[in-house]
């Protein structure tokens, strides 16, 4: 027979054990739930912020343009380059360009639509902003007086945006602004190379 002792010893155990048992079940249900994706819902798309970082930025990039300046002539938008690397574009600075035309049309202005790549380059040593030839040329063709350019520069943390309304005809920076987009997720992917 088993003493009173090794009873209670025994149920304490078999108390123990189911407990741990408990934890482990627990512990695997919130694992699962960790590991369920949450997509993003409509909502959350509506009022994106990267959208509206951008809305906020060419409504600040008009904010001091005189409108007459621009007229009915077509403003062109060129690709958004990365400042270390001008010849080429991430799909962020692709995307910004989209962005910035859809925008610029909400704001009542007359946008072609001409994709325009190799956009501006600085001339060494001076650090001074140019448009290359293509740009130019394209301008010239389509009668434009004004094109958006814009670099962006990713750091640790941000990726900096600078846009600038330039007249074509001899070059002039007619209105810049500049600001910040946060290095999360859907930057960072924005960021790598296309894969053709």
């Amino acid at each position: 027979m088993k003493s009173a002792i090794q009873t209670l010893l025994e149920g304490r155990r078999l108390a123990a054990l189911g407990l741990v048992l408990a934890l482990g079940a627990v512990a695997g249900c919130a694992t699962q739930e960790a590991n369920v994706r949450q997509d993003p819902t409509y909502e959350q798309a509506a009022t994106n912020p990267f959208l509206k970082a951008n809305g906020d930025a060419i409504t600040r990039l008009l904010a001091g343009v005189d409108r007459r300046l621009i007229g009915e002539a077509p403003l062109l938008v060129a690709t958004v380059v990365n400042v270390n690397d001008m010849g080429r574009a991430a799909p962020l600075g692709r995307t910004l360009s989209e962005n910035y035309a859809s925008l610029l049309v909400g704001q009542g202005l007359n946008v072609k639509e001409i994709k325009i790549r190799g956009d501006v380059f600085v001339r060494e040593g001076t650090g001074e902003l140019m448009l290359s030839r293509e740009i130019k040329d394209i301008a010239r063709t389509h009668a434009s007086s004004m094109v958006l350019v814009g670099t962006y520069s990713p750091a640790a943390n941000f990726t900096f945006v600078s846009l600038k309304l330039v007249r074509t005809e001899d070059g002039r920076i007619v209105r810049g602004h500049d600001y910040a987009l946060p290095n999360d997720r859907d930057i960072s992917k924005l960021l790598q190379p296309a894969r053709f």
